[in-house]
């Protein structure tokens, strides 16, 4: 009753919209990769490129799409009334995002079933239990496997720990010696996937994933059933437990023996400016930025839309930026405090126990907590803290199902308001079934894939459109006046940083990793798994699916439009009528003339419904 947009509904609390924000910001990513690049690219040095482009590339895009979704009150494909002809820029935004959701679920569904998993006595994986180990499993970085005589008949290979267990001896000359598997490694691969030996061998579905699929599922359609107005007070929990966690196991961390040597490795003594003179540590400082802040994937404009129009949009970028990026570092101490243990006690550097990715969440870390006194507890807080880091990212960020939901919003917003919990929870349900094939045999390989072409150079590319669409074609000035009808006049000292970055900096930027991404494209492999080529080409296919809906939107526009072909151009190069503020109230002079944006013509209904139907709003 107190929304001031009575039509979409705005945030309850301003504090409901920065825990969601904050909630994106901090993903797993801020765990299990920035820590990783930061020990690989010099360490401490790393920081320098990484705030650097945090300036220049990540917090003004931030700000622009953060400004965007408020002014218009709409969600990532209908924004686009600003440019009609960049219309397939959002559409390209929320396609993928469905992709990265269908397999971000999955990895909450890891985590749920390692954390189901940690309530034992014993971590089932501190062992190599003989029930599903081979003979390669072993703390030891070489395992010593020998011949062992049963009976006078019976001869067999064994790992020599096991053979010394059982009082037994080795035949003279029958040592060899091979790399141990960590019982963690082991298990990941055997017990939790049931791992097949490559994409063309699919298997079963994994029954006890396909039900924490199934969990996860619902706890996010629970946390969305009513719209901004239950995920705003979900992320009260979400958003702040992982701190909690981070801070627990950062302190628990710093009192291990050899904590201090992998702290050093990630941030300290062992830092390497010299790394500041190849060009791929400032690519992977670009690249993190905007993968971390999640840009252009659409869930920015989403939440933004649903802020009440004169909210100090410009604030809130600063703070969930910053907010963003020291999460990333303090995660970082928590994580390399323990690894430091790990390897003291293991007798091994630093460098050979660091993962990234699955192998640090689901091997590296789960085989330090195991060898920890009380293993079981902190494994259960670790696996915790990985479930509400991923929810957020579900219903709070870029993969939010408030992308997939505003979107239908959006195109029918008396449907939604009436039917917002079936309509929610059937997209949970497609999404599910959609997600099954990932949690097959050989799920992890379509993870690992979609991941590999989905989080690629197309966001990148819708990310460039976006910024030379609204600052070039629609006009910097033209948008910073927007701004300013939402926070207020500012004097021209205050635009100039952003000026300076909207118009150039920025997209010059953002065409590095691009640049990295097409000419130095690399086949996904899975360990040493490699793909096969008809995995790599599905791999390009989806990704062309969801870009090639810029060209196309463009060209329908252009089709549509009236005039020669240079009229026709220009014309879908201005803004919409119905292009504004959503409420009369807000519009004043500069937009009184506008076409209210709730009435739509049979022509555009009738357009609408069809893209509804191919899962696309032209």
């Amino acid at each position: 009753e107190n929304d001031e947009n009575q039509d979409r509904g705005n945030w309850s609390k301003k504090s409901d919209y920065l825990l969601s924000m904050v909630g994106y910001a901090v993903g797993l990513g801020n765990v299990w990769r920035f820590p990783y690049l930061t020990y690989n690219n010099g360490g401490g040095a790393f920081l320098i490129p990484y705030a650097i482009m945090l300036g220049l590339a990540g917090l003004p895009l931030f700000f622009l799409e953060c400004s965007l979704g408020q002014f218009a009150s709409l969600g990532p494909v209908s924004v686009w009334r600003i440019l009609p002809m960049f219309q397939g820029v959002g559409i390209t935004m929320v396609l993928i995002s469905i992709f990265v959701t269908i397999y971000y679920n999955v990895i909450i569904a890891y985590s749920l079933y390692y954390l189901f998993a940690s309530f034992r006595s014993e971590l089932p994986w501190a062992t190599c239990s003989p029930s599903w180990a081979d003979e390669n499993c072993s703390r030891s970085p070489i395992v010593i496997l020998c011949n062992v005589s049963l009976t006078t008949s019976e001869i067999i290979q064994a790992n020599k720990s096991w053979v010394d267990t059982n009082n037994l001896t080795c035949i003279n000359g029958s040592q060899v010696y091979r790399p141990g598997q960590l019982p963690s490694e082991q298990y990941w691969n055997k017990v939790a996937l049931q791992r097949s030996s490559g994409l063309e061998e699919t298997g079963v579905i994994v029954w006890y994933l396909a039900l924490c699929l199934l969990l996860a599922w619902l706890i996010v359609g629970a946390a969305l059933f009513k719209g901004i107005k239950s995920s705003g007070k979900v992320v009260y929990f979400t958003a702040l437990f992982p701190y909690v966690v981070l801070l627990i196991l950062l302190i628990r961390g710093a009192t291990l023996e050899g904590a201090g040597k992998g702290i050093s490795y990630y941030i300290g003594s062992q830092s390497n400016f010299t790394k500041l003179r190849e060009a791929e540590v400032w690519k992977d400082a670009a690249t993190q930025i905007f993968y971390s802040l999640s840009v252009a994937w659409g869930g920015l404009v989403a939440l933004s839309s649903y802020n009440k129009f004169n909210n100090n949009c410009y604030s809130d970028a600063i703070v969930v930026c910053l907010t963003n990026c020291l999460t990333s570092v303090f995660a970082g101490f928590a994580i390399f405090s323990i690894l430091g243990h790990m390897a003291h006690i293991s007798g091994k550097e630093v460098s050979q126990v660091v993962k990234e990715g699955f192998d640090l969440a689901f091997i590296a870390y789960p085989e330090a907590l195991a060898q920890l006194p009380g293993g079981p507890f902190w494994s259960i807080l670790f696996f915790f803290m990985l479930l509400t880091l991923g929810l957020d990212s579900q219903f709070a960020s870029i993969v939010s199902e408030e992308t997939i939901t505003t979107t239908i919003q959006d195109l029918f917003p008396k449907l939604m308001k009436k039917m917002r919990v079936p309509i929610t929870l059937g997209c949970c349900l497609v999404l599910f079934l959609l997600g099954l094939v990932c949690v097959t045999q050989a799920g992890i390989y379509w993870v690992n894939l979609i991941d590999h072409f989905s989080a690629g150079w197309g966001i990148l590319i819708a990310a460039i459109l976006e910024i030379i669409g609204i600052i070039w074609i629609y006009g910097g000035n033209r948008f910073i006046e927007d701004i300013e009808m939402m926070i207020g006049a500012k004097r021209w000292i205050f635009w100039l940083w952003w000026r300076v970055c909207w118009f150039a900096v920025t997209p010059v930027l953002l065409t590095i990793p691009l640049c990295f991404f097409i000419f130095y494209f690399h086949r996904p492999t899975y360990g040493t798994i490699e793909y096969p080529d008809w995995g790599i080409a599905i791999g390009w296919c989806m990704i062309l699916f969801c870009i090639i809906w810029i060209p196309i939107v463009a060209i329908m526009k252009i089709i549509q439009a009236k005039g020669n072909i240079f009229q026709r151009i220009a014309s879908c190069c201005r803004s919409a009528p119905n292009w504004g503020p959503y409420l009369e109230q807000h519009r004043g002079e500069r937009y009184k003339d506008m076409v209210d944006p709730k009435t739509t013509t049979n022509r555009g209904l009738y357009i609408d419904y069809i893209s509804l139907i191919i899962g696309i709003n032209i």
